[in-house]
């Protein structure tokens, strides 16, 4: 058997009761960190909290080789795979998944805090008032033009948009918000859709789910100059606001309602 257990945002503390009870009654326990930043997580503490060693997997052990390294043991012992977040949220995880699935292996899911929850939370945006989200991915040889097209189209519609910033876990690479923002503008001036002007209203999250979360609401133009400290960070865009969420947007994360007041 396969369970799929979350362990949330921040640290090892983010595992539910139920999770944790799981993992200390399974035969192998494995985790991955690849797929998100815990930034106060401490695998020691982990397996203290367990009682139990922790076989941490890399990319390539859950997406090359995960027949031998996962599946296999899952066939004969109760096996637990942890993950930051939700397990639900990573699409590595539901192909997992359903391969297990598929070869007559049981699979369960401990669900968890994740960002994608999170983010309404923290900011007072209306859950079910989010589009489709993005991932902003470093830049390479030249910069993706995707997430700002569905940023704009989510705009269009009078939609939140979450942005992911891209994280490289091995390499120790985190995008930052300034960064993010750098190159929405950048394609905003090649493509010139007129939807993330630097005056337009944005909200920065940084360590979402931590004592030090920072979350800032103001213009695109002012959010660029802010220090948002240590990863993960995150971006939210606001689409059509209810006088509600303008309100949560000045008392929760400091937004002046003059740069608000074009979005009621």
């Amino acid at each position: 058997m396969l369970t799929f257990i979350g362990l949330g945002l921040h640290s090892e503390l983010g595992i539910s009761l139920e999770g944790l009870m799981l993992a200390r009654r399974a035969d192998i326990v494995f985790a991955e960190f690849y797929t998100s930043h815990m930034p106060g997580f401490s695998l020691g503490n982990l397996e203290r909290l367990i009682g139990k060693r922790v076989q941490v997997l890399s990319r390539m052990d859950l997406e090359d080789e995960a027949e031998r390294k996962v599946l296999e043991p899952a066939r004969r012992h109760r096996c637990v795979l942890l993950t930051p977040g939700d397990p639900n949220v990573a699409t590595t995880h539901i192909a997992l998944r359903l391969k297990a699935e598929k070869e007559d292996i049981r699979t369960f899911v401990i669900h968890a805090a994740s960002v994608a929850s999170a983010v309404a939370g923290v900011t007072g945006l209306q859950s079910y008032k989010f589009g489709r989200t993005v991932t902003i991915p470093f830049k390479s040889t030249s910069t993706s033009e995707i997430p700002y097209e569905h940023i704009c189209e989510n705009m269009v519609r009078g939609l939140h948009s979450l942005a992911l910033l891209d994280i490289d876990s091995e390499a120790g690479r985190y995008m930052t918000v300034n960064e993010g923002l750098e190159q929405l503008l950048d394609v905003e001036d090649r493509r010139g859709f007129g939807w993330l002007r630097l005056n337009r209203p944005a909200v920065g999250v940084a360590r979402i789910g931590s004592r030090d979360m920072k979350v800032k609401a103001d213009t695109i133009g002012k959010l660029g100059e802010y220090d948002w400290g240590g990863p993960p960070h995150c971006l939210i865009f606001p689409g059509r606001l209810h006088f509600m969420e303008a309100e949560a947007l000045q008392i929760l994360c400091g937004a002046d309602m003059e740069i608000l007041r074009g979005l009621l």
